[in-house]
């Protein structure tokens, strides 16, 4: 599900479009691109972020609205202005191609918030693909937005950054680790082990697990440390995951996953192979048959007009460079393997680690012992020493956040019938 060149130009033409709406209006407005567009970070069906920043005593969104109206840039009753949110944003769904954009004014949380995941994504060349892989398991759950009862892009990111910044066994910069096992990790971590109660999460000064009665004191408005909290590296006194009510249902499916996957890469799995998938990862994720002809029609309408970007270029470039260490012929390098294709082979490579491996198991923390006894008490992948069994695991319920999946409810592509360029399949 990596980002395809021809998808970067294709969004690239969204963004051209409503930005020539803007500049019309307001010649001297400035126009960037912030959220996952910006980073790299984002699925096929992800949104485009955009922020004007102007001199307006109050955001211009009804005359925005009628500007995008009158140019058809926007089916017509995709555009929605929500003037009584937090952030006053316009929402709308691109005529072209049905890509959603969100356009706020004056907000510079959003930049510099992609300015911080780029750093990052920097230091840790493991992170996009960590984080991708997560997104997609989220968003077939209906769990990717706040408002649906998932947690945020910027909360998933900030939880994925504080892994791997406070993993006590192997050094995350490196582009050689196994990425399998430290999905199986991650699951672990924030399924079964990490102490939601007690503990919050600091991302600056190298990261930290923090009591949440620290974390109290610096808070602004009154706000008590939500279920999920995570301590804004850029903003102190906010926390990140205040709005995520339903954290604990991601946290229940986080668990699922690290279940199914222990048991898929333990030595029993041999002897009781799942028929349903074709792997290891296929056991927790799934694309549809309508996101693949999607793209598809992606690749052939924008597939000549690719005009790859220095940071994109360069983050094809590590994803070679990482497949190459892990054994992949060169041959697989004209073929654009995905992130989650890469993090497949890798969870077939963790089925062949010993049984004295370690995986990771941050154990309880809990205020009293967050910096210390930070040990992975995990033997393989297996057999955490909590009564369960792989082989019992059969008769397992999937959490309820598991919609069986059956991804992007929210974002079928309702194609008008007349456009014959689409795949048949989007033209519903």
């Amino acid at each position: 599900m990596s980002p395809r060149p021809e998808e970067a130009a294709m969004r690239r033409e969204v963004v051209k479009r409503i930005e020539t709406v803007i500049k019309d209006l307001w010649p001297t407005a400035d126009v960037q691109i912030f959220g996952s567009f910006s980073t790299g970070l984002y699925l096929p069906t992800s949104d485009i972020d955009l922020v004007v920043f102007g001199k307006w005593e109050r955001p211009p969104l009804q005359l925005l609205e009628q500007a995008l109206r009158k140019h058809n840039v926007a089916e017509p009753y995709s555009i929605k202005v929500l003037d009584k949110a937090t952030v006053p944003i316009i929402k709308l769904t691109d005529q072209e191609t049905e890509v959603k954009v969100d356009i706020s004014f004056n907000v510079e949380t959003g930049v510099k918030a992609a300015r911080f995941i780029k750093e990052y994504m920097k230091k840790y060349s493991l992170l996009p693909y960590l984080i991708l892989v997560l997104k997609q398991f989220l968003l077939q759950r209906d769990l990717n937005e706040v408002f649906t009862g998932g947690i945020s892009s910027y909360s998933l990111i900030l939880m994925a950054i504080s892994f791997l910044q406070l993993h006590p066994r192997i050094d995350a910069r490196r582009a050689d680790e196994n990425l399998g096992m430290l999905l199986i990790e991650f699951f672990e971590l924030y399924g079964r082990n990490f102490n939601y109660l007690k503990t919050g999460i600091r991302i600056k000064n190298g990261g930290a697990y923090i009591a949440k009665e620290e974390i109290m004191k610096v808070m602004t408005n009154g706000y008590r440390p939500s279920m999920l909290c995570i301590e804004d590296p850029l903003l102190p006194g906010n926390d990140v995951g205040r709005s995520s009510y339903g954290a604990m249902q991601v946290k229940q499916v986080f668990d699922y996953a690290y279940i199914v996957l222990s048991h898929a890469v333990s030595p029993l799995a041999r002897s009781y192979p799942n028929r349903d998938s074709e792997s290891t990862l296929g056991r927790i994720i799934k694309v549809t048959q309508e996101v693949i002809d999607y793209r598809a029609w992606i690749k052939k309408k924008w597939g000549s007009k690719i005009n790859l970007s220095p940071e994109l270029d360069n983050r094809l470039k590590i994803r070679d460079s990482i497949a190459l260490c892990n054994g992949e012929q060169q041959q697989n390098r004209d073929s654009e393997p995905s992130y989650n294709q890469h993090l497949a082979l890798s969870l077939a490579n963790t089925q062949q680690l010993s049984s004295g491996s370690s995986a990771s198991s941050v154990s309880s923390l809990s205020s009293s012992d967050i910096h210390s006894g930070m040990k992975f008490s995990m033997k393989g992948t297996h057999n955490q020493g909590n009564g369960y069994s792989p082989v019992n695991s059969g008769g397992m319920r999937q959490p309820v956040g598991n919609r069986g999946h059956h991804q992007y409810n929210r974002n079928i592509w309702r194609r008008k019938k007349h456009r014959d360029s689409l795949p048949i399949s989007l033209s519903r």
